[in-house]
């Protein structure tokens, strides 16, 4: 008897033991003929061995010994396939240029009082030219998570989130104009918060956290002193404000903030926790989704957050996912009743997660 690694069974090998999926269910008895189709059900089930009966006779030493049969090429993922585009490698060359010039304009912006908006807006406009939905941002971002960066890099994600969300909402003209804007300005209050208590590996101290909340005031008193839009001044005063006024600076409830305070919330949190940061990694955005889906309406305005939802999750259609149970698939169907949960087709199979309680996506791969 010896154990072999499922990737190396070929048909035809004797197994030696009953093997089990992760929930009990019986795929094969000890003593089963492998097959091509039980092989791949082996691998759908993310089995990673098998005892197999050793050679006691002929016949079946040379089953073990005969050569693993080639599989199919695997074809690439969505995301693999993003990544290899000439537009991908365009947009990350022009997202480090844009951010390089974004770095420098908010520091002349703090240090200096100087803000030429339209100079600012032209980072985000580089970036979204050619698509005029927008819709291919969010293709880009997913598969640029490398950015550790709490200041500049997100403030330049939220405006480009901003962008798209104002367009899912009807925005046009300079109603769009301004929410971009507020979407790029509404953390220039961090610069006012020394770099290591930003970055800190650890939980912040209670001091340390009540440091790192007066950004929102910080950054309106910055912007107060230009010539700018009242949306976007409240933006950076209430971006950390909820609607069931659990927020601050002031805990704020709906109809007291600024509604473009209330759309730049939500491209603020789904940015800050789908990216990495020095204490985690980035979280799955199919957990962001689940989160919003559980806490969003009493935190978020119930109406912008349902639209932005509904949107976002459209975005990972057809991207390859990695389930909890270990397998992979790709997401084929939106379950609008349940977002977080689509239906993903894994090889010949189909799996609605709306049913399987005991699975989730565990990352967009």
């Amino acid at each position: 008897m010896s154990r072999v690694l499922t990737q190396n069974l070929s048909p035809g090998m004797i197994t030696d033991e009953d093997v089990y999926s992760y929930n009990n269910q019986l795929i094969i008895a000890k003593g089963g003929e492998l097959t091509n189709k039980i092989i791949t059900k082996l691998e759908y089930y993310s089995v990673l061995s098998v005892r197999i009966r050793d050679g006691k006779d002929d016949e079946e030493e040379e089953i073990l010994k005969a050569p693993k049969p080639k599989r199919p090429r695997r074809l690439p993922s969505y995301s693999e396939q993003i990544k290899a585009s000439p537009e991908f490698k365009k947009f990350n060359a022009e997202f480090n240029q844009s951010l390089e010039e974004f770095r420098g304009a908010i520091n002349d912006l703090v240090t200096k009082n100087v803000s030429d908006t339209d100079k600012l807006l032209e980072n985000t406009d580089r970036l979204l030219s050619g698509n005029p939905s927008g819709i291919h941002v969010f293709d880009m971002l997913h598969n640029m998570r490398d950015f550790d960066d709490p200041t500049y890099a997100h403030s330049l994600n939220v405006s480009l989130i901003c962008n798209v969300f104002g367009k899912w909402l009807g925005m046009s003209g300079e109603e769009l104009r301004i929410l971009t804007l507020a979407g790029l300005l509404h953390d220039v209050g961090k610069l006012k918060i020394p770099v290591k208590i930003l970055t800190k590996p650890r939980k912040l101290t209670n001091e340390e956290y009540s440091l790192v909340k007066t950004h929102s005031v910080e950054g309106f008193n910055i912007l107060q002193a230009l010539d700018l839009d009242e949306h976007v001044l409240n933006a950076a005063l209430m971006h950390h404000e909820r609607c069931d006024g659990s927020g601050y600076p002031f805990g704020l409830t709906h109809n007291e903030i600024d509604r473009y305070a209330r759309i730049v919330s939500i491209a603020d949190v789904y940015d800050a926790m789908t990216s990495p940061r020095v204490y985690r990694g980035p979280l799955c955005p199919f957990k962001v989704i689940e989160i919003f889906e559980n806490e969003g309406l009493q935190k978020y305005d119930p109406e912008l957050i349902l639209i932005f939802l509904e949107y976002i999750v459209n975005t990972y259609m057809n991207n390859r996912v990695r389930l909890s149970n270990g397998a992979e698939g790709d997401v084929v169907l939106i379950n609008k009743l349940n977002l977080s949960k689509p239906m993903i087709r894994c090889g010949n199979h189909y799996l609605d997660l709306s049913r399987e309680h005991n699975l989730s996506i565990e990352a967009i791969i």
